[in-house]
């Protein structure tokens, strides 16, 4: 996912993303870590997670809007407003080892 967080709210946003790597990895995903601004542009920010399959992640995304601990950790999003706004880009590996042409899963 790709952030444009609030630069002045960015200990907020370190909140957020602590409690989402928690929760990615309590409900079968492997959370890879959040990428916060360092140099250049001050408003962008990233989050790497992955699921062992599709199915794996629709199931942790039903938890959305109904879970408590859910609904708690996009509270820390709304009502600080470290989040101006999210893209979510779904996407397959290529990692070291892979052989040509091998299926990416």
């Amino acid at each position: 996912m790709e952030y444009v967080i609030d630069p002045a709210k960015t200990e907020a946003f370190e909140r957020f993303g602590r409690r989402w790597m928690e929760l990615v990895n309590r409900h079968g995903g492997t959370h890879h870590g959040y990428f916060l601004p360092a140099e250049g542009a001050s408003d962008k920010a990233l989050a790497l997670f992955s699921f062992p399959s599709l199915a794996a992640y629709e199931e942790y995304r039903t938890l959305f809007g109904h879970d408590p601990d859910f609904v708690e950790a996009d509270r820390i999003r709304d009502e600080s407003g470290c989040v101006l706004r999210y893209e979510r880009t779904f996407m397959r590996p290529l990692l070291p080892g892979a052989a040509p042409g091998a299926p990416l899963t």
